[in-house]
């Protein structure tokens, strides 16, 4: 079967040609499609998600991590005050104007976090250290939006909010997905960036101590403590992507264009396939005379149908691969796992046999008589 298959495609390469472009446009639009979904995913609520925080104590119905509003800190000793709540620390995150050296503006993400506990820290650092940002008016800010920001080295100094701002250090790949990029402080800094009043904080960050349920400690805070929602980290992470993926419409965008290159796939696929099995019924009908079942026909169109997925997997992911590292060092970030990855080549074959379905409903029909017809 796999000769008879691998000669009938080979037969007319312009086809074949045809076939491994439809082929490799549908799945290279899938994959990438796909990998910006799962970046979306991922920068949407990075800081959340890898915040190291248990339980998120926030001002009602906030939107999104990115939403939050003030609330006196006094609730802070309230929460410490609860069964299995080990540490309670003040937490912001906000939307302010950073001043460049040149004198031209833009907005940035503060994230102020407790300097002992850690919570809501940056997850990669590639220079400067945590301890760095013990001293007064001291920030870091990510490698990939340092130029944008009109910082380059350590040092260098800026405006947040009118007050003078100094890098001392450089995360990587703490991407926003609003592309307002993220700036890491000490909580007692970003007050005064934020101008929030002493006794005010944007969230507390709860951390649960040992051997106690979160869901449990989560029930205690919110009957201790009015005015408030908590949330576990995995909720704010939800409520975060759900808004900013689904809500703004991004990654309904994304998801849509993967389902489009699916479609064009198939009928790309399916056009050229069948077109290739009319070319050679004479062919089929030879075989069907010398005595060939249809369950014959069915795997020489399936192999066919296999080899095109295979070639065509073969160059669609590895152009997809390497889109995704590209975008490494872009704005919009694409991240195509080994799973989404081997999936892709499940994908391209029931695409291919799909659109062979088709292909088998004409072969399997054929009168063998037709080959001893003249013309």
């Amino acid at each position: 079967m796999m000769t008879v298959g691998w000669k009938n495609l080979i037969h007319d390469k312009a086809r074949l040609s045809v076939t491994l472009v439809g082929i490799v446009f549908a799945l290279v639009l899938i994959l990438v499609q796909l990998g910006l979904f799962l970046g979306f995913l991922e920068t949407s609520a990075n800081v959340v998600a890898r915040s190291g925080v248990d339980l998120w104590v926030t001002a009602p119905e906030i939107p999104h991590v990115n939403g939050g509003s003030p609330m006196l800190e006094n609730k802070r000793y309230l929460a410490l005050s609860v069964p299995g709540v080990e540490r309670a620390d003040k937490l912001t995150l906000f939307f302010v104007v950073w001043k460049r050296p040149s004198g031209s503006m833009d907005s940035v993400q503060v994230v102020g976090f407790p300097l002992e506990s850690k919570m809501g820290a940056p997850w990669d650092i590639a220079a400067g250290s945590i301890d760095d940002l013990r001293g007064e008016d001291t920030v870091m800010v990510d490698q990939l939006y340092a130029k944008s920001l009109g910082v380059a080295q350590i040092g260098d100094t800026v405006e947040i909010t009118g007050r003078r701002a100094r890098v001392v250090g450089f995360t990587r790949d703490v991407r926003s997905f609003t592309t307002v990029p993220y700036v890491f402080t000490s909580f007692k800094n970003s007050q005064d960036y934020a101008r929030l009043a002493e006794n005010q904080t944007i969230y507390l960050a709860v951390r649960v101590a040992p051997g106690f349920d979160p869901a449990t400690v989560k029930r205690a805070l919110k009957a201790r403590l009015s005015g408030v929602d908590v949330y576990t980290n995995d909720e704010l992470t939800r409520k975060t992507r759900n808004y900013w993926v689904f809500s703004t419409g991004a990654g309904v965008s994304t998801l849509m264009g993967a389902i489009l290159g699916l479609l064009v796939g198939v009928v790309v696929v399916a056009q050229t396939i069948y077109s290739a099995t009319v070319d050679h019924l004479r062919e089929f009908g030879t075989l069907k005379a010398m005595g060939a079942r249809n369950s014959h026909i069915y795997r020489v169109i399936l192999t066919q149908a296999f080899l095109s997925a295979l070639m065509g997997y073969a160059v669609a992911v590895s152009v997809a691969l390497l889109v995704a590292h590209a975008s490494v060092s872009g704005q919009a970030l694409i991240r195509i796992p080994p799973e989404v990855a081997g999936g892709a080549f499940g994908l391209a074959l029931a695409m291919c046999a799909g659109a062979s379905m088709l292909s088998i409903h004409k072969a399997t029909r054929i009168d063998p008589a037709m080959v001893f017809r003249a013309g």
